[in-house]
């Protein structure tokens, strides 16, 4: 993968949301509980609110202005108001770096 890179694995706080911009698309990067990073598109499909100053359990990100729960593994919202998915991101860790690439999505089911 050709991706960027968004920061040390280090540097990101567990359980919550960074915003970056890569070649203008705004990303919300996590490290979840289990140490795991992801990354999803930052813009709730509900209200074009930044997801990365919402909240982080588990495997979800909330959206803080309505309480829409994203999957950070599938990008599908959990429960309404938003009722379409974000995209997610191939995340590659190399030598303890995030590498990102904003023009390829993962395939989720």
């Amino acid at each position: 993968m050709a991706g960027q890179r968004v920061a040390s694995v280090a540097e990101l706080v567990e359980n919550q949301a960074t915003r970056v911009v890569l070649d203008g698309v705004p990303i919300a990067v996590v490290k979840d509980s289990a140490g795991d990073v992801h990354a999803i598109g930052d813009t709730c499909t509900h209200g074009e609110i930044s997801l990365s100053e919402g909240f982080v359990e588990d495997e979800t990100l909330e959206c803080w202005a309505h309480g829409s729960q994203f999957s950070l593994v599938t990008g599908k919202p959990l429960n309404l108001p938003a009722y379409e998915p974000v995209p997610v991101f191939a995340v590659e860790i190399i030598d303890g770096d995030v590498f990102i690439d904003p023009s390829v999505t993962k395939e989720t089911n």
